[in-house]
């Protein structure tokens, strides 16, 4: 899942980056998921890198940065999805991915057709494993706005 989370963040970090040159920690917690997905621990490491990604999504001001942002802290944060079928834990899954596309939007004048043809791009990045794992886990939840939005129909598709 953190391998799955890493590749849906990673092609988001210019996003990111363009607004925070000098910021490596939406970097360094989309390469810790990487890590992690590669047979690294799960360690204190990941997931400060997963809470100090989120925290540059606090302090940058442009949305498009802030989505990218939260993509690479739920792709640390995918290391730690537990199996309690909860919902809630489909946001381990496929909040990276939605939170890219929703950057990606916002990066072109908050174009949906961009994030649109962004989630399609996760979905065939999914593999197998990803969408077994996905189906133990009920449907996303409702509620979260446009990435809520996109969440569920990154969601829906992959179970199709």
């Amino acid at each position: 899942m953190a391998g799955y989370a890493a590749e849906c963040a990673r092609h988001v970090l210019p996003i990111f980056e363009s607004n925070r040159p000098a910021d490596p920690r939406c970097r360094e917690a989309v390469y810790a998921a990487a890590m992690f997905a590669s047979g690294g621990q799960r360690s204190k490491s990941l997931r400060d890198s997963a809470w100090a990604a989120n925290k540059a999504a606090r302090e940058v001001d442009a949305a498009a940065a802030r989505h990218a942002a939260r993509a690479a802290a739920h792709a640390a944060a995918a290391a730690y999805l537990h199996p309690l079928a909860d919902a809630h834990q489909v946001k381990h899954i496929l909040g990276a991915g939605a939170h890219a596309a929703r950057a990606v939007e916002l990066s072109v004048s908050d174009n949906e057709r961009a994030g649109a043809e962004n989630l399609e791009h996760a979905r065939l990045r999914a593999t197998s494993t990803v969408v077994a794992v996905l189906e133990r886990y009920p449907a996303a939840p409702l509620g979260g706005g446009r990435v809520g939005e996109l969440l569920r129909d990154l969601d829906a598709s992959l179970r199709r």
